[in-house]
């Protein structure tokens, strides 16, 4: 997977690594993104209208022999 540097506030930053208690600033900011990221998916599900909604999978037909 591609990287990306990004320069953020120190204080910021350590804000955010108390709240999620890492010792790591990439730790923290990479806990944050993928948190957001998570929210907005869950978000998604629950509002998405029934015809966006994926159709239920049918199980695969059992061989009987």
């Amino acid at each position: 997977m591609a990287k990306v540097t990004v320069t953020l506030d120190a204080e910021l930053v350590v804000e955010v690594m108390v709240l999620a208690g890492v010792g790591s600033p990439q730790d923290a900011v990479e806990l944050v993104v993928r948190d957001y990221i998570a929210r907005g998916h869950r978000t998604e599900a629950r509002v998405a209208s029934p015809d966006e909604q994926r159709a239920p999978v049918e199980p695969a037909p059992q061989d009987q022999g």
